[in-house]
């Protein structure tokens, strides 16, 4: 199978390692991003295969103009991967800004239900598919997960209910969850600590943006009867820990 699939946060991880691999598959592909030299280093690598959309996912009407200015030969999108969102902070929930929660919100949410929602006839017309970037945070709270953990759960159940609505349709749906992830995520989340970065994944063996990228290669691979409703991925070397117990002095 080939086609078109537009990836939203093309710039960086996920979205550029993905990039890459479907061009090799003979893919075209859509990435869009805020950042365009990015997008323009992506075009050059993958010569005419690439087409960059430089725009904010929280920019609704930005988005519109720059999926209106797609030419012909990329606009018969098959496969949309919904991967631009982000983690700011690691703090308990008393020390976050609240404007940190509502730029998750509007990153992790709106942005992608926007996005989702105007493709949305065009999907359902080529009987294509939806690959929704989770997170195992979508199931396993932990300290400072918060609202991130909470847009990743608002994902994974919006992937499923949308499968549902979307019934007869032929449209495939697939919430990916993975966990320990070496990507720009944890510089952003962590204000550009590389300290941070290194500790974390010090000696972990985490997933790799190319594993992500084989990954959701792999779900568009299947057979278009076939739909993976959510996979659930982490290294080896991670599992889960105990329940906190606070204790009374």
């Amino acid at each position: 199978m080939s086609g078109t699939i537009l990836i939203t946060g093309a710039t960086a991880g996920f979205g550029a390692a993905t990039a890459r691999r479907f061009v090799a598959e003979g893919w075209k592909v859509v990435g869009t991003g805020r950042r365009q030299a990015r997008l323009d280093e992506l075009a050059a690598e993958l010569d005419g295969a690439f087409h960059g959309l430089a725009f904010d996912i929280t920019d609704e009407g930005g988005m519109r103009d720059a999926l209106a200015s797609l030419p012909e030969a990329f606009a018969g999108i098959d496969v949309l991967v919904n991967n631009a969102g982000l983690a700011l902070g690691t703090a308990p929930a008393p020390q976050v800004p609240l404007a940190d929660w509502k730029t998750m919100i509007n990153t992790n949410i709106t942005g992608l239900l926007a996005i989702t929602h105007h493709l949305l006839p065009t999907l359902i017309e080529r009987r294509g598919m939806i690959v929704n970037l989770s997170s195992v945070a979508a199931h396993w709270p932990y300290s400072g997960g918060n609202v991130y953990a909470g847009t990743k759960a608002f994902l994974r159940q919006f992937s499923l209910g949308l499968r549902s609505d979307l019934h007869g349709k032929g449209v495939r749906i697939t919430s990916i969850e993975p966990g320990l992830c070496e990507s720009e995520f944890t510089l952003v989340r962590t204000g550009g600590n590389q300290e941070a970065y290194d500790a974390l994944y010090g000696g972990a063996q985490a997933i790799q943006p190319e594993d992500i990228a084989n990954t959701i290669h792999w779900i568009a691979s299947q057979p278009a009867h076939i739909n993976i409703n959510s996979l659930e991925i982490m290294p080896v070397s991670q599992s889960w820990a105990g329940f906190q117990v606070h204790r009374e002095k």
